[in-house]
């Protein structure tokens, strides 16, 4: 790898990876066509509608520039501040300006100028296509793992998001240490990324172009759970995973018999929840999500049902942007003898995707930014 460095806002410098990442989706990669693997290409799968409404609106040549990711969006937008890291051509940002409202606000984070040029090139545009008075959409040059120095503000942010981006970052503790302290409290870091089913070797971390395809840096599935506490976030929810397959003969014999999965994980910026169960009704309110509210791979919420939580979901929801939501039962009152009590919880993605494999047969497998999850509310 080169040996550049550069120096980012306030003294952040970036390192190899970073210069390697730069260059490999500033200018090796130029389309989806042009990555090596499936990795960072997620199957075809049904979106909501709202979401290919907006969609449709992002201008032809920002979906141009964007590279084969599948969506990562959360529930409950209306009026939010959210942040995208790794925003890249745009795309997500665009759509997600049509979903918040005129009173909500984007902001993506690049580390690549040729992406921000595409993307600060159709921010007005955007801004008339919805018939905004102004851009709620802006966009920052700077590296996920300084966003402060950046110029991010801290506790600003609802939401996080990340698509297939963690990853590319040598520093995963400071990325998700990062976020933290840009998120309000209450808030929300909602991403899919790539994990391991092992430590990867140096060998493997080291190879540029596999690093490039998101497979080379990707984190052991249970490091993550030690450093989103090492940080302060709550556990992590597994909300979906996918098996991916490498499709590269010759990648593959670099990684041996390392086996890779896509996986979206929720973490909240919220107080520690006891170990008591609580019971809650969803109130069916959340756009595109009014029937049923799919949280995780665990909790799956229909409007009117009362569902028993355990004490960590229960400050997660009282906390967050889904508080008026729910309605929850008073501690120590009468508990519902009809409360649906959800099985095992599942922490593990590799048997998550195994599982949705299974039920699913003729799927095809995910690719990074797979966001497949358990059908909900048949």
């Amino acid at each position: 790898m080169s040996g550049e460095k550069s120096a980012c806002a306030k003294g952040f410098v970036d390192g190899a990876i970073h210069v390697d990442v730069k260059d490999y989706y500033g200018n090796l990669v130029k389309s989806t066509s042009d990555l090596k693997s499936n990795a960072c290409i997620a199957p075809a799968r049904p979106i909501p509608a709202y979401i290919r409404q907006a969609l449709m609106k992002v201008h032809a040549e920002v979906t141009a520039k964007y590279y084969g990711c599948g969506l990562v969006v959360p529930e409950g937008l209306e009026g939010c501040r959210i942040l995208d890291l790794g925003s890249g051509s745009g795309r997500d940002c665009f759509m997600l300006s049509d979903l918040v409202g005129e009173n909500g606000h984007i902001t993506g984070i690049d580390m690549t100028e040729a992406q921000l040029d595409v993307a600060r090139a159709y921010v007005d545009y955007h801004a008339k296509e919805l018939g905004y008075k102004k851009p709620n959409v802006s966009f920052v040059q700077g590296y996920i793992e300084a966003l402060t120095e950046a110029g991010l503000e801290k506790n600003s942010f609802d939401i996080i998001i990340s698509n297939c981006v963690v990853n590319l970052s040598p520093d995963k503790k400071r990325v998700l240490a990062e976020a933290y302290n840009v998120l309000k409290d209450g808030g929300e870091l909602y991403f899919s990324d790539v994990y391991s089913s092992g430590r990867l070797t140096e060998e493997i971390k080291s190879h540029k172009v596999l690093w490039g395809e998101c497979l080379g840096g990707a984190l052991w599935w249970k490091d993550l759970l030690q450093l989103a506490e090492e940080v302060g976030f709550s556990q992590p929810r597994l909300v979906a995973a996918s098996l991916i397959t490498v499709d590269n003969g010759e990648l593959q014999k670099v990684l041996g018999d390392y086996k890779f999965v896509s996986a979206t994980y929720r973490l909240y910026k919220v107080p520690k929840g006891d170990t008591k169960f609580c019971q809650v009704i969803y109130n069916g309110d959340i756009t595109g999500a009014e029937g049923c509210f799919d949280f995780d791979c665990h909790y799956k919420f229909k409007a009117g049902e009362v569902v028993e939580v355990d004490g960590e979901l229960a400050s997660i929801l009282t906390h967050s942007r889904f508080k008026e939501d729910f309605t929850f039962k008073p501690p120590g009152g009468p508990c519902e003898p009809c409360a649906v009590k959800p099985k095992a919880d599942i922490v593990d993605p590799f048997q998550l995707a195994s599982q949705l494999a299974k039920q699913n047969p003729g799927s095809a497998t995910g690719g990074c930014c797979s966001t497949k999850s358990a059908t909900c509310c048949k």
